[in-house]
């Protein structure tokens, strides 16, 4: 069963949750409109900070390198502490 959100009125679904790191809350009051053109949001948390960054698909207007979400696995080895809890949403279309 897919669990969708919705946050600044954009659905997202959570497509992946490390060591049950999301909180919807949390997560509510820092999504802003910045987020409203990637495909992806990624968030990580080490020390008790969340971390946001936004990904795309190849299809999207603003894609880049920076942001390829099939660059994923890389940016969390390179950028992520060690074992950190992470999640991932997707905008639903």
């Amino acid at each position: 069963m897919k669990k969708e959100y919705e946050f600044n009125e954009i659905k997202y679904e959570l497509i992946e949750n490390k060591f049950d790191a999301f909180d919807y809350e949390e997560v509510k009051s820092l999504v802003t409109d910045y987020f409203k053109d990637y495909d992806y949001i990624f968030v990580d948390i080490a020390y008790n900070k969340m971390r946001l960054k936004g990904f795309c698909d190849k299809t999207n207007k603003i894609f880049n390198k920076k942001n390829d979400i099939s660059l994923l696995d890389d940016y969390i080895k390179e950028y992520c502490a060690y074992k950190c809890k992470w999640f991932l949403l997707k905008k639903v279309k």
